[in-house]
């Protein structure tokens, strides 16, 4: 008796079956990977934000009541800047960040070349500062936070009967620094991350005001 082989039909049939199981099969492979490199992503963009979170609490938090010159031809001096898109104060640098001393530091919202805003953190030793001659930065600004849909910062201080104020979109009062510094950023919807309010005391005012943050488990900026 002869043998009976496989007719042509049934070897289309075979090659077309087995080719819907190699698609199905990278299909899923595909899809995997992708939801693997968004989730690493997304973690990556979270502890980013996490990060620059807490460095700006530390350096805020530590902000020195130390003056730096404004303008060498009349003397003017501050201890502190703020308005809705930047602060500048002096503070110390974390210890692997710096050869020691206090720093001028600036924080700063840009327009991104992308769209939206970031947020680019500068600073240079207090010492030898000159506002009429700027010496070369000794580091590049850093962009600490992008993605930012729209952002500003607040600040808070004691009013005449030494009771907190309200919160203000500027600071102006030159000799002396805020008791609390509010953020409030809302960040674009493809960042995947949501940025609470935060409110940081001043450490050197905040002391003497009461408040206690309970982040580092001293100071606690209260509410409102």
């Amino acid at each position: 008796m002869r043998a009976r082989g496989f007719t042509l039909v049934e070897l289309l049939l075979a090659i077309l079956l087995l080719g819907m199981l190699m698609a199905a099969a990278w299909a899923g492979i595909t899809t995997t990977t992708r939801a693997a490199r968004s989730g690493e992503a997304l973690i990556d963009r979270t502890n980013r934000v996490r990060v620059a979170q807490e460095f700006i609490r530390r350096q805020i938090r530590n902000a020195l009541a130390l003056p730096y010159p404004m303008d060498s031809t009349t003397g003017e001096t501050r201890t502190f800047e703020g308005e809705g898109d930047s602060m500048r104060f002096v503070a110390p640098m974390p210890g692997y960040l710096s050869r020691g001393g206090a720093y001028l530091q600036t924080f700063e919202l840009r327009p991104a070349r992308g769209g939206g805003r970031e947020l680019v953190f500068a600073h240079e030793l207090l010492n030898g500062y000159d506002p009429d001659q700027p010496r070369e930065a000794e580091h590049d600004p850093v962009v600490l936070i992008e993605g930012i849909r729209s952002a500003r910062f607040e600040y808070r201080g004691l009013d005449e009967t030494g009771k907190l104020g309200d919160w203000e979109d500027e600071w102006d009062e030159p000799g002396t620094q805020p008791v609390l510094v509010r953020m409030k950023f809302e960040m674009d919807e493809r960042s995947g991350y949501v940025w609470p309010d935060v409110v940081v005391p001043v450490l050197a005012n905040a002391a003497t005001a009461g408040f206690y943050d309970p982040f580092y488990g001293s100071m606690n900026p209260g509410g409102g």
